[in-house]
């Protein structure tokens, strides 16, 4: 499935991009036999990104959650690839509007 491969690929450089132990990690959550540890972490992950008002949880669960669920919930693979794509894209404007910024203070007039 087109749906299945991209969000795939989309784990496979999240992976990439963070540190060594979390991605084992999420490489082991991520096999198939992992399937009664991911799907109960996943619902456990969006319900504390639920309630981020509460000090030790943060919204930041809310996303990752998701993106557990949606390899096994073949439903939320659309939307969670169309929103992982939309906030790279996003995420990646806004690091290059911040670098022209900065580079744009630093030349002299």
């Amino acid at each position: 499935m087109k749906s299945t491969e991209r969000l795939n690929r989309l784990f496979d450089r999240l992976e990439r991009r963070i540190p060594g132990v979390a991605a084992r990690m999420l490489a082991r959550v991520r096999r198939p036999e992992a399937r009664w540890v991911r799907i109960p972490l996943g619902i456990l992950l969006v319900l504390g990104g639920i309630f981020s008002f509460l000090p030790v949880l943060g919204i930041w669960m809310l996303p990752l959650g998701l993106l557990l669920l949606a390899v096994d919930l073949v439903f939320l693979q659309g939307p969670v690839n169309i929103a992982v794509l939309r906030g790279s894209r996003k995420w990646t404007t806004w690091q290059r509007s911040r670098r022209d910024k900065k580079a744009n203070s630093q030349r002299p007039e």
